[in-house]
């Protein structure tokens, strides 16, 4: 894979989104990480590639059956070989992590936590297993008998099965799938026995019955290998005039379940007939990624093995702090009235985006809410607000973006109890999306309506803000959120394009704001000025942000990023890219924060964004980036930066090989996500 890489402009977005993946699997390897967190590592890495099948293997699939080359879109690389060595790298990666779960389950024997197989159950562990499997799981379990002349049903690709052989008395063969659905608990604790934590896969104990399961056939042998399938994720609307926008979505949804596998996982151990069956019944060929694995599939599920009650071998859990100055007891508008408040999540509390909205929902000076949503939180007291906000008679405006990619259905179910509850929705923008986050209120004051709002650079879901690190910007500055509102009214009235004297928006204009402002970058240093960037962002993907970077790097302007996941800009080339410098920090929480900071002669210009530095957030999204003008709040973005800078213990350098090599030196331990907080409850105790 490394040739691939050296050898061209950019690395292929494929290759690096996969190095990403692998920093996720250093982790779970790492020793210095809790034994069980470890493990849920594991799970994030499993769950990372499903996603990454069902969208980017599957995305190059249909350049490669559509007999195009793709090498222009792929990095230089035709679809067809990519596809091959996407492949050969998973089988890779799988392999190691096979090796670093048995490591991981040695380690948790030391701790007395077991995993038990079907064959080593006691008699005493039998009766609480026979119990649990007729109680809980037989009563919900799907089988499918297989038949040669019938059609495969549809298989599920957020479910793992045991593919069954029955060899009859007869000497023919009867085979069968289990599913293994994720409504059911994957890991079974059994009662505790000398201290002792024993833990059973339900894969296992379906195996530990399948005689019950099977008991009305004749069989003289049966055998049970786990396969797993994923299937091309991508939504194909139809063109039916006469359906709403939310039932085409819904439909597209539904269709998901008769998309083209892409991916095929199977226990190498199965027998080859049996393997032989299911690959001519699932149409598995060799364009589809064949991948021969271990016992156990859909390790995602290791995300949510349980604690056991041992919080030693988990991490410390953070206290969220309060933003200096802003109290959750008072009113948030009087606070914000009088200077803007930065959130920064998870190390502050989500509580504020809350609050804020409960108070506009009560408050009778509150006239309009307007709010963008791209992912809810299961159960979203965001949602319950704005509700609220409606039934109080306030206008309540919510653009919610249905295709938030996995989580459509969730967001069409959200969308329908809004507007049974008089929430005017808005369902973004014909060929974009809307990706921006943010939120502007109208408060009548005297006789004028004052704004207050909030931008950030996540999401506004309570749960993915105890993990996710994101700016919120808590602002009444009436030039940004003039801005904001107009953005809104593009919503409602997409052919026209409104310009904005502060914020920068997708897609009209943030490549060439962008441009200007490393532009003058460029101009800074060919004069003799101080010149640099820092840049903290998920992806870089866009060919021509990266060729304006190379270009400030030849003048020498000095660029450090950090960028979390796929990065397709090589640094380190001499005469190309030798001024930047790009890390990748994977710790406890995902890094999720976009920052942008421009020297500016020793005049920082700093701005907060939802938008990556990829194509689609440029020019196929709605976007908003947004500057800071508060000094205090800049210094606080600047030095948070910095401190991401300094990690040199989970921060992996970037390089022309993209070996994710620690950036480790004689400098004392520093942890980035550690010292953020820190320095945030220093702030507060000062």
């Amino acid at each position: 894979m490394t040739n691939h890489i050296i050898d061209n402009k950019y690395i292929n977005r494929e290759l690096s989104w996969l190095q990403f993946n692998h920093r996720v699997l250093q982790e779970a390897a790492d020793e210095t990480v809790p034994l069980i967190e470890r493990l849920r590592f594991l799970g994030i890495y499993s769950n990372n590639l499903d996603e990454f099948f069902k969208v980017r293997y599957a995305t190059v699939q249909r350049i490669n059956f559509a007999g195009k080359e793709g090498k222009s879109q792929l990095g230089g690389i035709k679809a067809s070989k990519l596809l091959d060595i996407i492949t050969n790298t998973v089988i890779k990666h799988q392999t190691e992590s096979l090796k670093i779960l048995s490591h991981i389950q040695k380690q948790l024997e030391s701790e007395n936590i077991f995993f038990l197989r079907e064959n080593k159950v006691s008699k005493s562990q039998l009766a609480f297993l026979k119990r649990y499997f007729l109680e809980k799981v037989s009563p919900a379990l799907v089988t499918i008998i297989l038949n040669t002349d019938l059609k495969l049903p549809n298989l599920k690709d957020d479910a793992a099965y045991l593919a069954v052989n029955m060899q009859m008395k007869d000497e023919t063969n009867q085979y069968a799938l289990i599913e293994i659905s994720k409504n059911m608990d994957r890991f079974i604790v059994l009662p505790k026995e000398d201290d002792k934590n024993n833990v059973i896969m339900l894969d296992d104990l379906l195996r530990l019955f399948l005689d019950d399961i099977f008991n009305i056939f004749e069989y003289s042998k049966i055998t049970a290998h786990m396969i797993k399938i994923t299937k091309d994720a991508e939504l194909d609307l139809d063109s039916d005039l006469t359906k709403s926008f939310m039932e085409k979505i819904s439909d597209s949804v539904k269709e998901r379940e008769d998309a083209e596998p892409v991916r095929f996982v199977y226990d190498k151990t199965i027998d080859k007939s049996t393997l032989k069956f299911l690959m001519e019944k699932l149409n598995i060929d060799n364009t589809d990624s064949i991948i021969p694995g271990g016992r156990y599939h859909n390790r995602r599920d290791y995300m949510g093995f349980p604690s056991l009650g041992r919080t030693d071998l988990l991490y410390d859990k953070i206290e969220p702090l309060e933003v200096k100055g802003l109290s959750l007891e008072g009113s948030i508008f009087e606070a914000i009235a009088k200077k803007d408040y930065l959130q920064y999540a998870p190390y502050h509390t989500f509580a504020y985006v809350v609050k804020f909205l409960r108070e506009a929902a009560l408050d009778p000076k509150v006239k309009t809410i307007k709010i963008t949503i791209y992912r809810l939180a299961q159960i979203s007291q965001v949602a319950s607000s704005l509700i609220n906000a409606a039934k109080n008679g306030k206008k309540v405006i919510v653009s919610m973006e249905i295709q938030a990619r996995f989580d459509e259905q969730a967001n069409i179910t959200y969308a329908e109890q809004m507007q049974r509850e008089g929430v005017q929705l808005i369902f973004g923008v014909q060929g974009l999306k809307v990706h921006s986050k943010m939120c502007v209120i109208e408060r009548e004051e005297g006789k004028k309506l004052k704004r207050y709002g909030f931008i950030s650079t996540g999401n506004f879901n309570e749960s993915t803000a105890k993990i996710y690190t994101d700016y919120t910007l808590f602002t009444a500055n009436s030039k940004i959120l003039k801005d904001i509102n107009k953005v809104f009214n593009f919503f409602e009235v997409n052919y026209k394009i409104y310009r904005y004297k502060h914020i920068i928006t997708s897609p009209h204009y943030t490549k060439n704001k962008f441009y200007q402002l490393i532009d003058q970058e460029i101009q800074n240093k060919k004069e003799g000025k101080p010149a640099y960037m820092k840049l903290k962002m998920n992806s870089l993907t866009s060919y021509q942000m990266i060729d304006k970077l190379y270009e400030a790097s030849q003048a020498g302007v000095k660029i450090d990023m950090v960028v979390r996941g796929i990065c397709c800009l090589v640094p380190g080339v001499k005469g190309v890219s030798d001024n930047i410098e790009v890390v990748s920090i994977v710790d406890k929480f995902l890094e999720h924060t976009r920052l942008y900071i421009f020297c500016n002669n020793n005049n920082p210009k700093v701005f907060i964004s939802s938008a990556d530095w990829m194509t689609r957030n440029i020019q196929n999204r709605v976007e908003v980036t947004c500057p800071i003008y508060d000094d205090a709040i800049k210094e606080e973005l600047i030095d948070t930066f910095d401190i991401c800078w300094k990690d040199n213990f989970k921060a992996r350098l970037l390089n022309k090989a993209q070996n994710n090599t620690y950036k480790r030196n004689d400098k004392p331990k520093f942890r980035s996500q550690f010292e953020a907080y820190n320095y945030l409850k220093n702030k507060l105790d000062a």
